[in-house]
Protein backbone atom coordinates (compact mmCIF):
# COMPACT_ATOMS: atom_id res chain seq x y z
CA UNK A 1 0.00 0.00 0.00
CA UNK A 2 1.95 3.90 -1.15
CA UNK A 3 1.84 6.25 1.71
CA UNK A 4 1.03 9.58 0.53
CA UNK A 5 3.75 12.25 1.16
CA UNK A 6 3.84 15.94 1.16
CA UNK A 7 6.67 17.51 -0.92
CA UNK A 8 8.14 20.46 1.29
CA UNK A 9 9.63 23.65 -0.48
CA UNK A 10 13.04 24.92 0.73
CA UNK A 11 13.01 28.89 0.38
CA UNK A 12 15.54 28.89 -2.50
CA UNK A 13 13.08 25.88 -3.82
CA UNK A 14 9.83 28.60 -3.67
CA UNK A 15 12.14 31.41 -5.50
CA UNK A 16 12.77 29.58 -8.09
CA UNK A 17 9.64 28.53 -8.68
CA UNK A 18 8.35 31.84 -8.54
CA UNK A 19 11.36 32.89 -11.22
CA UNK A 20 10.26 30.08 -13.10
CA UNK A 21 7.04 31.42 -13.61
CA UNK A 22 4.83 28.51 -11.79
CA UNK A 23 2.73 30.95 -10.40
CA UNK A 24 0.65 33.46 -11.95
CA UNK A 25 1.11 36.65 -10.30
CA UNK A 26 -2.62 37.38 -9.27
CA UNK A 27 -2.03 33.90 -7.01
CA UNK A 28 -1.53 34.82 -3.73
CA UNK A 29 0.06 32.17 -1.65
CA UNK A 30 2.82 31.95 0.80
CA UNK A 31 5.19 29.10 1.99
CA UNK A 32 4.66 27.44 5.56
CA UNK A 33 6.99 25.02 7.24
CA UNK A 34 8.09 24.05 3.35
CA UNK A 35 4.45 23.87 2.05
CA UNK A 36 3.34 26.01 -0.08
CA UNK A 37 -0.09 27.44 0.79
CA UNK A 38 -2.98 29.02 -0.82
CA UNK A 39 -4.08 32.32 0.44
CA UNK A 40 -7.99 33.36 1.45
CA UNK A 41 -9.65 35.82 -1.03
CA UNK A 42 -9.74 39.31 0.50
CA UNK A 43 -13.45 40.38 1.89
CA UNK A 44 -14.59 43.75 1.02
CA UNK A 45 -13.87 44.59 4.94
CA UNK A 46 -10.47 43.33 4.68
CA UNK A 47 -9.85 45.64 2.02
CA UNK A 48 -10.72 48.54 3.97
CA UNK A 49 -9.11 47.75 7.23
CA UNK A 50 -5.59 46.96 4.96
CA UNK A 51 -6.32 50.81 3.32
CA UNK A 52 -7.16 52.02 6.49
CA UNK A 53 -4.04 50.96 8.15
CA UNK A 54 -1.97 51.48 5.48
CA UNK A 55 -2.61 55.19 5.52
CA UNK A 56 -2.65 55.57 9.42
CA UNK A 57 0.43 53.71 9.71
CA UNK A 58 2.27 55.67 7.21
CA UNK A 59 1.47 58.93 8.51
CA UNK A 60 2.76 57.36 11.83
CA UNK A 61 6.18 55.87 10.85
CA UNK A 62 7.30 58.09 8.41
CA UNK A 63 11.02 58.16 8.87
CA UNK A 64 11.11 55.99 11.52
CA UNK A 65 10.76 52.55 10.17
CA UNK A 66 9.93 50.82 7.06
CA UNK A 67 6.28 49.67 6.56
CA UNK A 68 5.76 46.61 4.53
CA UNK A 69 2.25 45.28 2.93
CA UNK A 70 1.87 42.05 2.07
CA UNK A 71 5.03 41.18 1.33
CA UNK A 72 7.42 38.08 2.24
CA UNK A 73 9.08 37.27 5.77
CA UNK A 74 11.79 34.85 5.47
CA UNK A 75 11.71 32.77 8.85
CA UNK A 76 14.17 29.64 9.98
CA UNK A 77 11.46 27.50 10.22
CA UNK A 78 11.74 27.25 6.11
CA UNK A 79 9.00 29.58 5.96
CA UNK A 80 7.94 32.80 3.99
CA UNK A 81 4.62 34.35 5.30
CA UNK A 82 3.17 37.51 3.97
CA UNK A 83 1.86 39.21 6.33
CA UNK A 84 -0.55 41.88 5.97
CA UNK A 85 1.92 44.36 7.14
CA UNK A 86 5.22 44.59 8.45
CA UNK A 87 7.07 46.85 10.24
CA UNK A 88 10.20 46.68 10.39
CA UNK A 89 14.09 48.28 10.72
CA UNK A 90 14.91 50.61 8.20
CA UNK A 91 17.88 49.46 6.16
CA UNK A 92 20.10 50.69 3.43
CA UNK A 93 19.19 48.85 1.11
CA UNK A 94 15.48 48.54 1.33
CA UNK A 95 15.83 45.06 2.23
CA UNK A 96 16.65 44.63 -1.77
CA UNK A 97 19.28 42.13 -0.94
CA UNK A 98 16.76 40.07 0.84
CA UNK A 99 13.42 39.99 2.49
CA UNK A 100 13.34 40.92 6.51
CA UNK A 101 14.38 38.26 8.64
CA UNK A 102 12.99 37.81 12.46
CA UNK A 103 16.36 40.39 13.94
CA UNK A 104 14.77 42.89 11.09
CA UNK A 105 11.25 42.63 12.46
CA UNK A 106 9.37 45.18 15.15
CA UNK A 107 5.55 44.08 14.46
CA UNK A 108 3.74 41.89 11.92
CA UNK A 109 -0.28 42.49 11.50
CA UNK A 110 -2.67 40.33 10.04
CA UNK A 111 -5.88 41.26 9.08
CA UNK A 112 -8.37 38.10 9.95
CA UNK A 113 -11.90 37.23 8.95
CA UNK A 114 -12.33 33.89 6.84
CA UNK A 115 -8.46 33.00 8.12
CA UNK A 116 -9.13 33.76 12.27
CA UNK A 117 -8.37 30.43 13.14
CA UNK A 118 -5.11 30.23 10.83
CA UNK A 119 -3.83 33.55 11.85
CA UNK A 120 -4.41 32.72 15.76
CA UNK A 121 -3.30 29.26 15.61
CA UNK A 122 -0.48 28.17 12.89
CA UNK A 123 0.79 32.01 12.16
CA UNK A 124 0.80 32.63 16.03
CA UNK A 125 2.97 29.74 16.64
CA UNK A 126 4.80 30.28 13.31
CA UNK A 127 5.67 34.22 14.62
CA UNK A 128 6.55 33.19 18.29
CA UNK A 129 8.84 30.50 16.81
CA UNK A 130 11.19 32.75 14.85
CA UNK A 131 10.88 35.21 18.16
CA UNK A 132 9.15 37.98 16.67
CA UNK A 133 8.32 39.90 19.64
CA UNK A 134 5.14 41.21 18.56
CA UNK A 135 2.43 39.65 16.42
CA UNK A 136 -0.80 41.70 15.93
CA UNK A 137 -4.34 40.07 14.72
CA UNK A 138 -6.89 43.05 13.78
CA UNK A 139 -10.01 40.34 14.00
CA UNK A 140 -13.08 41.27 11.56
CA UNK A 141 -15.27 39.34 13.37
CA UNK A 142 -14.98 40.27 16.91
CA UNK A 143 -14.24 44.20 15.92
CA UNK A 144 -11.14 44.31 18.12
CA UNK A 145 -7.28 43.92 18.34
CA UNK A 146 -5.58 41.11 19.18
CA UNK A 147 -2.25 41.84 20.54
CA UNK A 148 0.46 38.94 21.36
CA UNK A 149 4.03 39.69 22.94
CA UNK A 150 6.77 37.50 24.73
CA UNK A 151 6.86 34.65 22.71
CA UNK A 152 8.44 31.66 24.52
CA UNK A 153 8.61 27.53 24.13
CA UNK A 154 6.77 25.54 26.71
CA UNK A 155 7.61 21.98 27.95
CA UNK A 156 6.24 20.04 24.71
CA UNK A 157 8.03 22.39 22.94
CA UNK A 158 5.19 24.30 21.45
CA UNK A 159 5.46 27.83 20.95
CA UNK A 160 3.20 30.93 21.66
CA UNK A 161 3.14 33.70 23.41
CA UNK A 162 3.35 34.51 27.19
CA UNK A 163 1.50 37.95 26.88
CA UNK A 164 -2.19 38.41 24.80
CA UNK A 165 -4.30 41.37 25.11
CA UNK A 166 -7.73 42.36 23.86
CA UNK A 167 -8.29 45.91 22.90
CA UNK A 168 -11.73 47.86 21.32
CA UNK A 169 -12.04 49.58 18.72
CA UNK A 170 -12.83 52.51 20.55
CA UNK A 171 -9.26 52.33 22.46
CA UNK A 172 -5.74 53.39 21.03
CA UNK A 173 -2.98 51.30 21.48
CA UNK A 174 0.77 52.04 21.54
CA UNK A 175 2.54 51.11 18.62
CA UNK A 176 5.47 48.44 19.70
CA UNK A 177 9.14 50.07 20.03
CA UNK A 178 7.31 53.96 19.56
CA UNK A 179 6.32 54.48 22.84
CA UNK A 180 5.30 57.81 21.64
CA UNK A 181 3.64 56.49 18.23
CA UNK A 182 -0.27 56.42 19.22
CA UNK A 183 -2.80 54.13 16.92
CA UNK A 184 -6.18 54.93 16.71
CA UNK A 185 -8.20 51.86 16.21
CA UNK A 186 -11.29 53.54 15.67
CA UNK A 187 -9.71 54.76 12.17
CA UNK A 188 -8.55 51.49 11.19
CA UNK A 189 -11.39 49.13 11.40
CA UNK A 190 -14.22 49.18 8.75
CA UNK A 191 -17.58 50.29 10.32
CA UNK A 192 -20.83 50.99 8.33
CA UNK A 193 -21.94 54.61 7.26
CA UNK A 194 -25.04 55.17 9.16
CA UNK A 195 -28.13 54.54 6.56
Amino acid sequence: MAVATTKRFTIAEYHRLVELGFFHEDDRTELIRGVIIQMAAKSTAHTVCCSNLLEALARLLANRATLRCQDPVTLPSGSEPEPDFTIVRQRSDNYLSGHPAPADILLVIEIAESSLDYDRDVKRSLYAEANISDYWIFNLIDNCLETYSEPYQDLQSKFDYAVRRIILLSKTVTLPGFPELQLNLSKTFPTPSPQ
